[in-house]
């Protein structure tokens, strides 16, 4: 049943939102909090930035009273568009480190602004295992720690564990390489790496199926985090110096560093705070957990939804979260 489901995920999170102009919420306004225009809010095309697209269209029409529209997108144009046009007027899900050559000149350029982290709460990347192998190995958190704990991840009566990895023309297989030499992992660690992200969600939904003990590498957002009830490992805090030599296959002597932290900001052009500054306000406030997020994508997987009923869901059941981000 589980990798069934994960199948649901998987496929959820490459077919993203995409297609025409799509509407939000949208109800014209008298309130002169809103501006005379439209609000225009890009809706990406992977699933959490679509969901998140709709989520503030719901929350501005119906708290705020204001016209929105939510337009389709993608990171590069979205950003190259902010920058050159000041349009759409917000991005929810902005990844700086990949737009960095147009983002930095439009933020000088006083075109756009970061109004506040898009999510809370957790890395985005980091080594994570099953919460029951948590709860099982009371001590076991954090990266550091893991030669304490190694017989956890291996076989009964075996001497070496294992740790699994990316597939291998991704970045961060050459990472977790040298992160397993540089916690000192590799006298009692070996790296298993799957030939695709499909087989790795595959040996991850199989192994806790089993409630087997299961080391790996993950990201979130994502849909499995929660379905699977994983938990990050702490990796220590990050060294730029480091990682400069840990993304280098030719490593000699890798040193410990927690995966780049990418900002990842709700992008807010310009106009937005000199025109309508109540809004501007509720961006700077409406920071999402990762855990929450997490949870919407499982929900969006299991219910077959479209980001405009997630964004429902969201804005219906969980007022103490948003209700935060609209304040006074």
């Amino acid at each position: 049943m589980i990798v069934l489901r994960l199948l649901l995920v998987f496929g959820f999170a490459f077919l993203g939102a995409t297609g025409a102009l799509a509407q939000g919420a949208v109800r014209p306004s008298d309130l002169p909090d809103c501006g005379d225009r439209p609000i225009t809010i890009a809706q990406m095309q992977w699933p959490s930035a679509a969901i998140l697209a709709h989520i503030h269209a719901q929350v501005l029409s119906q708290d705020f009273g204001c016209a929105v529209q939510v337009v389709s997108g993608d990171l590069g144009a979205t950003a190259s568009s902010i920058a050159t046009t000041g349009s759409p007027d917000v991005a929810p899900e902005m990844w700086l480190g990949r737009v960095a050559s147009v983002w930095n000149p439009a933020v000088s350029g006083q075109k756009v602004r970061p109004a506040a982290p898009t999510y809370s709460g957790g890395p985005l990347e980091a080594w994570f295992v099953p919460s029951y192998v948590e709860t099982n190995n009371p001590g076991l958190s954090t990266a550091a720690g893991l030669m304490d704990f190694w017989r956890v991840f291996a076989p009964p009566g075996g001497e070496r564990a294992t740790l699994l990895s990316c597939p291998a023309d991704w970045a961060c297989a050459v990472i977790d390489r040298n992160l397993v030499r540089a916690f000192g992992l590799d006298k009692r660690f070996d790296i298993v790496t799957p030939g695709t992200r499909f087989d790795l969600d595959q040996a991850i939904a199989s192994a806790i199926s089993k409630h087997k003990p299961l080391l790996f590498y993950y990201w979130q957002p994502n849909a499995l985090v929660s379905q699977l009830d994983l938990k990050p490992l702490d990796m220590g805090a990050f060294d730029a110096k480091a990682m400069g030599c840990l993304g280098d296959n030719g490593c000699a002597e890798p040193k410990p560093s927690a995966f780049v932290p990418e900002q990842v900001v709700i992008a807010v052009a310009e106009r937005i705070f000199a025109e309508v500054p109540a809004v501007a306000d509720y961006f700077q406030r409406a920071t999402m957990p990762l855990s929450e997020m997490n949870a919407l994508l499982d929900w969006q997987s299991q219910n077959d939804a479209a980001p405009e009923d997630v964004a429902r869901h969201f804005v219906g059941t969980r007022a103490e979260i948003w209700r935060k981000w609209v304040g006074e």
